[in-house]
């Protein structure tokens, strides 16, 4: 996993427990408030309880009683209805000895309430009760269940609501940092794409953020040791082949000599040793080019029919087709197609038929006996992941590493018979 998905990763769990904490603080607000809410309206009970017993208290029957206040009718009848300024919101009876409404107002209902002092809920009324005198009147101030509801459903939403939108202001807010914290980790990994730590003073130099400083240094560390190793790998590999290369001419000269002056009976075993000696100098001329390259290609047009006319066939006939063309490095082409014609030559295959299915591929179908299905797919896995050791032979594996040098790899192709591979020189469009 790259850098910059690590880091997006990071802000997306930063992110999303942002959201959750939004919501969670909203979720709390609105708890807090609705119980907020229901005292504030209890103290309101209680405070207009208290308002209204010194109303009444202060009225007599020479005095009109305040507004909002009426005194029964003396005779026996419905108890006196007082027009209430507050109705809809409030309401409150004057309950006399025996639960006798004395007194109520307009919203008030025609059942008196019976109830202690003190806070009470009755059906779908939440009512305060307050001893008016020691005869045993009282005194009922009164709120419908629905209105108490309403109205902690209203300040409970205002106040969540004002959190949520906090929260996902914090949000954005969140997400714009995060992202300009995470640009410098973004220009890394794309200087890391083009870093070689191969070429001459290489490194990534000075970091952007100190905090990124002791990663491009374990990075540049690591490079080094890697482009050491690789330099030594090149290295040993390049002398080795050219040591290879001239005692193995050396050989074949010898050979060829021997081969002429041997007696009949000896040359057919002299010339299965000159085919073994010059299979070994393909291979070493095919490590030679590949390691002499490296990573640097030199791409130019190649002739295929050309290139092949001057590659040892050993009895293989070979089919090209007129003019075809393909650009590659003509040394690791040269090597790959060394090693899979003489794969080829080596597992019984007598002809060999080359094509360009598309730009930048070449296909290689032989009638030799090929491979079964679970051989092949086995022989593709080894070759997808590079695991060469143990598992497939040197001319697929130095196939496929010329083929990854171009950008590509090395496809073997299911077939009714014979066996088919496809050298990719160029990565997949797309």
């Amino acid at each position: 996993m790259s850098l910059p998905a690590i880091g997006r990763r990071l802000a997306r769990a930063l992110l999303g427990w942002s959201v959750v904490w939004s919501l969670a603080v909203a979720g709390a607000v609105w708890l807090a408030a609705r119980e907020e809410t229901l005292e504030l309206l209890d103290d309101t009970l209680l405070s207009s309880a208290h308002v209204l017993a010194t109303l009444l208290a202060d009225g007599n029957a020479a005095t009109p009683p305040p507004e909002g206040l009426a005194r029964p009718p003396q005779a026996s009848g419905p108890a006196g209805v007082v027009a209430d300024p507050g109705a809809g919101r409030f309401a409150w009876q004057v309950v006399g000895p025996g639960a006798r409404l004395q007194m109520r107002s307009v919203a008030a209902p025609m059942q008196p309430w019976v109830a202690p002092s003190g806070y009470s809920s009755l059906d779908t009324w939440r009512v305060y009760g307050l001893p008016l005198d020691a005869s045993g009147r009282m005194l009922y101030v009164g709120q419908t269940q629905a209105e108490r509801v309403e109205a902690q459903a209203d300040v409970a939403l205002s106040a969540a609501l004002a959190a949520l939108a906090i929260g996902l202001l914090g949000h954005v807010w969140l997400r714009a940092r995060v992202r300009h914290e995470l640009a410098p980790l973004n220009r890394l990994s794309r200087r890391l794409a083009q870093h070689d730590p191969l070429q001459a003073g290489a490194g990534l130099g000075v970091a952007e953020r100190a905090e990124l400083q002791p990663v491009q240094t374990a990075i540049d560390d690591l490079a080094r040791r890697l482009a050491r190793r690789i330099g030594h790998e090149r290295a040993f590999t390049a002398h080795a082949a050219h040591a290879l290369r001239t005692p193995l001419a050396g050989i074949d000269a010898q050979l060829a000599v021997a081969l002429r002056e041997a007696p009949a009976p000896l040359q057919p075993r002299l010339q299965r040793v000159r085919e073994a000696a010059a299979r070994l100098q393909r291979v070493v001329a095919a490590l030679l080019a590949l390691f002499r390259s490296g990573a640097e290609l030199h791409l130019q047009p190649v002739e295929l029919a050309a290139l092949l006319a001057r590659l040892p066939a050993d009895g293989l006939a070979v089919e090209v087709p007129p003019e075809a063309t393909l650009v590659a490095d003509p040394d690791l082409l040269t090597a790959a197609l060394v090693n899979l014609l003489d794969n080829a030559v080596r597992h019984g295959a007598r002809r060999v038929r080359l094509s360009l299915p598309a730009a930048g591929r070449v296909r290689l179908d032989d009638d030799g006996p090929g491979v079964d299905a679970p051989r092949r797919e086995a022989l593709q896995q080894a070759l997808d992941a590079q695991t060469y050791e143990g598992h497939t032979g040197l001319g697929l594996m130095l196939a496929d590493m010329v083929a990854r040098a171009h950008g590509g790899r090395l496809q073997l192709l299911p077939v009714p018979q014979g066996f088919a591979v496809e050298l990719s020189l160029q990565a997949p469009a797309g």
